[in-house]
C-alpha cells in the first residue's frame, strides 16, 4: 500500500492532546453553583442528624421501639453518606485528573 494510514494509537495520541476549556468567565459561576450545592448537602446532613436524634428520643419517650430503631438507622445512613461526601469527589478527581488525558 502506498497510501498513508493512521494507526489507532496515533489517533488516540492526537485526541489526548486536546484539553477541554470552559468559556471565559464561566468558572466563577461554576464555583458559585458548586458552593451552593455543597452547603445544601451539609444542611441536609444536619437536618438528617436532628431528625434521627428526634426519632430516637420520641421512640424512647412514647414507647415506640420501631421509631428508635429507625432513628438509629437514619443516623448511621447519614454518617455513611457524610463519608461518601468526603471520599467520592476525591475519587472522581483522581480518575479524571485535570481534564487532559
Amino acid at each position: 500500500m502506498s497510501g498513508y494510514s493512521i494507526s489507532a494509537y496515533e489517533v488516540a495520541a492526537r485526541l489526548a492532546t486536546v484539553c477541554p476549556k470552559a468559556p471565559p468567565g464561566a468558572q466563577k459561576h461554576v464555583d458559585d453553583i458548586t458552593g451552593y450545592v455543597e452547603w445544601g448537602v451539609l444542611a441536609l446532613f444536619f437536618i438528617g442528624i436532628v431528625v434521627a436524634i428526634g426519632a430516637v428520643v420520641a421512640g424512647r419517650i412514647f414507647g415506640m421501639p420501631h421509631a428508635s430503631k429507625v432513628g438509629i438507622i437514619s443516623g448511621v445512613v447519614v454518617f455513611f453518606a457524610a463519608i461518601g461526601y468526603m471520599v467520592f469527589p476525591a475519587m472522581i478527581t483522581g480518575i479524571t485528573g485535570s481534564g487532559c488525558l
